[in-house]
């Protein structure tokens, strides 16, 4: 069974078990937070996609870590102009583990 679920701005394919690093979410170490927006659902011989989100299926998770990203180095160089910067960012991230995969629905 897997599910491809929407977080913030960006689409994850998941399973139970499975770990994933998601833009900083409210929640705090070993909070459990359900995830609602669910685009697709697959349990081997069936396929349900939502028309965007499906309403009986919720993704409960539990938050792991906030961390920090890697550091991402950017440069800006023009020639013969004397004129160079370079700065770093390093994103605020969430590690999520996947605990179970809820549905309601009569077909499962």
């Amino acid at each position: 069974m897997f599910a491809v679920v929407q977080v913030g701005s960006s689409q994850y394919k998941i399973s139970e078990g499975n770990m994933i690093e998601t833009q900083l979410l409210e929640g705090k170490k070993g909070d459990r937070i359900i995830l609602d927006k669910v685009l697709l659902w697959a349990d081997g011989s069936s396929v349900r996609i939502g028309q965007p989100f499906l309403n009986d299926v919720k993704i409960a998770a539990y938050v792991l870590t906030p961390h920090l990203g890697p550091k991402l180095i950017s440069y800006k160089y023009r020639r013969r102009k004397n004129s160079a910067w370079k700065k770093g960012h390093r994103q605020k991230l969430t590690c999520l583990r996947i605990d179970k995969i809820e549905t309601h629905s009569p077909q499962a």
